[in-house]
């Protein structure tokens, strides 16, 4: 409880801190922006072609009679329409954070100047990180993918698919939108995705109040908007705290282990820090 409480209060710190520094509120916001202008657009299209698409899927109607030619055309240009509308708010959080990789870099990076400690960034070129943000983003996706199709399944259980099922929709949900929103915090500090997520799960409860919050939120495209440069404060902010956390375990773990009594030489050591990783056992 104590961790749900403590992901809440990240953030309510992110919100703070860019709403102490209004420049990057703005600049924060400009991903969003762009990727709602995009997606309104796209909707757009979709609403105006949804009635030729259905009259092109649909060539065995043209002979039937009225009304049922036209409440089967209609009724297929409402489910692509409505598709197109479930499939833009299930991935405009995703592809607001991979649009805006450069902005939620330069915003994370002030975040860790302002605190003080920042690490030094790594020596990769822009483009890779591009990659390597597909990529994680890709890899988060496949992951969540996999859920919702374990939790479709599940939501045709009586009473239970209707209660429990939605519940456990949203909390996985923010799980994976903490992953996403602290990936770059994280990938600044040299941690690798499958460590990220090991870290996060760890600290489950941490993860579930900071994400679910604003998986709710975002389920508002507008609010995304208003709301994510201070999900990304606030994920550094947390990532900030996490990492410092697990090299204090890995640590207090170590010497644990060199107080023990010598193993025997072909034993493995069950403490060891994997090389380049200082906080990641094996």
């Amino acid at each position: 409880m104590r961790d749900l409480v403590a992901g809440m209060k990240y953030l309510v710190e992110g919100q703070k801190w860019v709403g102490r520094h209004g420049r990057w509120w703005g600049f924060g916001m400009l991903p969003a922006l762009l990727t709602l202008v995009g997606y309104v657009v796209a909707l757009a299209f979709l609403g105006a072609w949804s009635e030729d698409l259905a009259d092109w899927a649909t060539p065995f109607a043209d002979h039937w009679g009225s009304p049922w030619r036209g409440l089967l055309r209609d009724a297929l240009a409402a489910i692509v329409f409505g598709g197109g509308l479930l499939i833009s708010l299930l991935t405009f959080t995703a592809v607001t954070l991979l649009v805006g990789q450069p902005f939620y870099e330069a915003l994370s990076t002030r975040v860790d100047e302002t605190e003080g400690d920042a690490p030094e960034p790594p020596d990769t070129p822009l483009w890779r990180e591009l990659l390597t943000a597909l990529g994680d983003t890709g890899y988060v996706l496949l992951r969540v993918a996999a859920f919702g199709v374990l939790l479709f399944g599940c939501g045709f259980i009586p009473v239970v698919g209707q209660t429990v099922v939605p519940a456990l929709g949203f909390l996985v949900s923010g799980f994976f939108l903490t992953v996403e929103l602290t990936a770059v915090a994280l990938q600044r500090r040299r941690v690798p995705q499958r460590e990220r997520i090991r870290l996060l799960r760890a600290r489950l409860g941490l993860a579930l109040g900071f994400g679910t919050p604003l998986v709710l939120a975002f389920l508002v495209p507008l609010v995304t908007v208003l709301a994510m440069p201070g999900a990304v404060a606030g994920a550094t902010l947390l990532a900030r705290d996490l990492v410092p956390a697990a090299r204090e375990d890995v640590a207090d773990a170590a010497d644990a282990a060199e107080e023990e009594p010598a193993a025997s030489p072909t034993a493995p050591s069950a403490a060891r820090p994997v090389p380049g990783n200082p906080y990641a056992t094996p």
